[in-house]
């Protein structure tokens, strides 16, 4: 989205990362250790610095082409380049990917906050709500590249489920409705917790469900674009849900759980059904009533609310507001 406006982009990730189709990004690979994500740990869980850990090689390899940019862009939900931002010249920016999960993070953002007003970014309000009030934030939805997910008009009987196999994903309320439902569903995701996953299959034993792996972006549109319905379950705040406008952009519509970003995402009635949370009753009425929805309606709010030039604009508006208030 930013290079396309004309901008130089460079990004630095870990050992072995790609950027299919990206051509005209420069790759720069990080060697090192990475460190257990956020959404495993406790609030309470101290902050640790592993040797030769990813991420700190990431921020000494910045700070040595730091004078080659003019700003450096946080993607990492982390302590570190929160701490580090003050020993920086060149002004940074921090798009904070989850909602509040640590005590360690709620007080790296609140002195960024402090000292560098303006330059945390986030995905929605819900994902913001969850943070200590008094915090400035540039809120930017997400985005995808619409030209990879094709528009069908004529699904089959399936539902489908796209995330993690993990506690805080909820998939065992979708297999619940699918199960009351008698409605086939098909499970796509990186299955994180096996005991997890084991323990859905044997309380529903009689459902009609197919787990089909963890696939690529052609091969998942493919098998969303002929399902009546995505299902949206999530137990914690999803920061937004990018799944939701993977599942529009092909004209699926999608009965989530009023929580977190899908209750921001999803138009209530015309693109889809937002129900109360943990509520299985609610899902299988949304799962009734999927066929009153125009699938025309949710491409359309895919290419009008979700697209890379419209999540650029944003982006690129936020950064220069940086860059311009930088000492």
């Amino acid at each position: 989205a930013l290079t396309q406006r004309g901008h130089q982009v460079e990004i630095a990730a870990p050992e072995n990362s790609q950027l299919p189709q990206l051509n005209e990004v420069q790759l720069i690979q990080i060697p090192g250790i990475l460190q257990s994500t956020a959404h495993t740990q406790g609030r309470d869980t101290p902050a640790i610095m592993l040797d030769d850990a990813i991420l700190a090689n990431q921020w000494t390899y910045a700070r040595q082409v730091q004078q080659h940019y003019d700003l450096i862009v946080n993607f990492a939900y982390d302590w570190l380049p929160f701490y580090l931002t003050p020993f920086f010249e060149t002004p940074i920016a921090h798009f904070v990917s989850m909602g509040s999960l640590s005590r360690i993070m709620d007080r790296a953002i609140a002195q960024v906050n402090e000292k560098f007003p303006g330059t945390l970014g986030a995905y929605t309000q819900s994902q913001v709500d969850t943070f200590p009030p008094g915090i400035s934030w540039q809120l930017l939805n997400s985005a995808i590249n619409l030209s990879q997910y094709s528009y069908c008009d004529t699904p089959g009987p399936d539902l489908v489920w796209l995330g993690r196999i993990s506690p805080e994903k909820g998939l065992e309320d979708a297999v619940a409705a699918a199960q009351r439902t008698n409605t086939p569903l098909k499970i796509l995701g990186k299955l994180e917790n096996q005991d997890y996953w084991d323990t859905i299959q044997k309380t529903y034993p009689q459902a009609p469900i197919d787990y089909l792996g963890f696939v690529n972006t052609q091969q998942l549109q493919a098998i969303v674009r002929s399902c009546r319905g995505l299902l949206m379950t999530p137990r914690w705040v999803e920061a937004f849900g990018n799944v939701a406008i993977e599942a529009l952009a092909c004209g699926v519509p999608v009965v989530a759980y009023r929580r977190g970003g899908p209750a921001e995402i999803i138009d209530h009635g015309k693109t889809g059904w937002l129900v109360e949370p943990d509520n299985v009753d609610g899902l299988v009425n949304g799962i009734q009533q999927l066929d009153q929805i125009n699938r025309a309606h949710c491409r359309q709010q895919a290419e009008t609310e979700y697209s890379l030039p419209a999540l650029g604009e944003r982006f690129e508006h936020w950064f220069e507001k940086i860059i311009k208030q930088a000492p």
